[in-house]
C-alpha cells in the first residue's frame, strides 16, 4: 500500500515538473505540496534561483494575486517581506512564482522542544518580523494567516545573515473590503477571539495577535489554548479575559510585549 501511494506521489512530481519545463524552468525538488498544487524551487533563467507556486485554477483565488502585486508594488524592497515576483497561468494552473527562501520556518523553532532561542536572536527575529508586519500593514492590507510556517527564513548565499520573511497571501484582503467576515480564515492556535464569529469586523488587528501567538510558540514550544475543534476553541478563548504568562518566560520586557500583543484584540 505504502508503495502505491509513493508511486502516486512520484506520478505527480513528474506532471508537475512537467509543466515547469513547458514554463521554461528548470525543476529542482519540491519544496511542499497540498491539497491544491506544490511549491518546487526551479531556475528561472532572468531571475536565477526562485520557488514556483502551482495551483489547481478551480482552487485558485486571486485574491492571492491581488495581494501578492500590491507587496511586489509598495513593499518590493522590504526583506522582511517575501515578493511576489510576476505570475504566469497555463490551461489548467495558475503559477506564481515568489522569492525563494533557502533555510526553513519558523517551525524549526517551534517544533523543538528542546531548543531554546539565545535572546539576542530571538530579539532580532521578533524585530524583523514585526517591521514586516508594519510595512505590510501600510499597504492597506490584512494577512488573515500568520503562523510560525507563514514565515520563512533566509540566508543570502555568501552574507552569513538570517532574514525572516512574511509569506503566503492566500487569505490577504485589503482592510477596507472587509466589512463582515463570511468566512473562516486562519490557523486554528493563530486565531484572534474574533475570527470565531462570522458577522465580526476583520482589521489588521488579527494579525498582531497572530504575532503574539507566532512569538508565544517559538519561545515556549507550546500553544496558550489549542482546542481539537474550532467550535471549542472559540468558547474557550471566550471565557479567557487575559492568557497567562508562562513559566519559560523570564524576561519582563519580552512578556509586557507578547502581553501587548495577544491582548490587542
Amino acid at each position: 500500500m505504502n508503495k502505491k501511494i509513493d508511486f502516486v506521489k512520484q506520478s505527480s512530481f513528474v506532471g508537475y515538473e512537467e509543466i515547469l519545463r513547458q514554463q521554461e524552468f528548470v525543476p529542482i525538488r519540491p519544496l511542499g505540496h497540498g491539497a491544491f498544487g506544490i511549491v518546487y524551487e526551479a531556475y528561472d533563467r532572468k531571475y536565477g534561483i526562485v520557488a514556483v507556486k502551482i495551483i489547481q485554477k478551480e482552487k485558485f483565488d486571486v485574491r492571492e494575486l491581488e495581494a501578492a502585486k500590491i507587496i511586489h508594488n509598495e513593499a518590493e524592497y522590504c526583506p522582511f517581506i517575501m515578493d511576489h515576483i510576476y505570475s504566469r497561468s497555463s490551461e489548467s494552473y495558475q503559477i506564481l512564482i515568489v522569492e525563494y527562501s533557502n533555510l526553513n520556518t519558523l517551525n524549526l523553532f517551534a517544533k523543538q522542544p528542546q531548543f531554546y532561542l539565545p535572546s539576542y536572536i530571538l530579539r532580532t527575529l521578533m524585530k524583523q518580523i514585526l517591521e514586516g508586519m508594519r510595512i505590510f500593514h501600510e499597504t492597506g492590507l490584512v494577512h488573515r494567516d500568520i503562523k510560525c510556517d507563514n514565515i520563512l527564513l533566509h540566508c543570502p548565499p555568501g552574507t552569513g545573515r538570517v532574514y525572516a520573511k512574511i509569506s503566503d497571501f492566500g487569505f490577504a484582503k485589503m482592510e477596507v473590503e472587509i466589512h463582515e467576515q463570511t468566512y473562516f480564515a486562519g490557523t486554528l492556535p493563530f486565531m484572534s477571539p474574533e475570527q470565531f464569529h462570522i458577522s465580526a469586523l476583520i482589521t489588521q488587528k488579527v494579525d498582531i495577535y497572530a504575532l503574539g501567538i507566532t512569538f508565544y510558540n517559538i519561545i515556549t514550544h507550546k500553544f496558550p489554548v489549542i482546542c481539537p475543534s474550532l467550535k471549542e476553541q472559540g468558547k474557550k478563548l471566550a471565557q479567557m479575559k487575559s492568557i497567562n504568562r508562562p513559566s519559560e518566560i523570564k524576561d519582563d520586557v519580552l512578556w509586557d510585549l507578547l502581553s501587548q500583543l495577544l491582548d490587542n484584540c
